[in-house]
């Protein structure tokens, strides 16, 4: 079931390569079937995929822009998040890495 989710997910992003560079889109349209809507994974993501949980106070008390988009350009490092380069352009890196690093990110929507 998570496989056919981010395989329908990758699917549906790669149709849309003139996505948008506002950064809650590019994280929705990307970001969010692992890392969930508001950053926080579903329980079954953390399990199987150890997702990372975006609003967690200790990436918090650490985030920057620098640090999500080198993130995103080289996937984790056990393999398990892909790198987003080819996939989505540098300036929708760049957004949705200033997004995820940025206070409203985790602001109650």
């Amino acid at each position: 079931m998570v496989k056919r989710m981010i395989l329908v997910g990758a699917l549906l992003a790669a149709c849309d390569r003139e996505a948008s560079t506002d950064g809650p889109k590019v994280f929705a349209a990307y970001c969010s079937m692992c890392h969930g809507p508001t950053g926080q994974p579903p329980a079954e993501m953390v399990a199987r995929l150890s997702v990372r949980d975006l609003t967690s106070r200790e990436l918090r008390a650490r985030v920057s822009p620098e640090l999500v988009e080198a993130q995103v350009r080289t996937g984790s490092k056990n393999g398990l998040m892909p790198s987003f380069v080819g996939t989505i352009s540098n300036a929708q890196i760049k957004a949705v890495s200033a997004w995820v690093a940025s206070p409203a990110f985790v602001a109650p929507r």
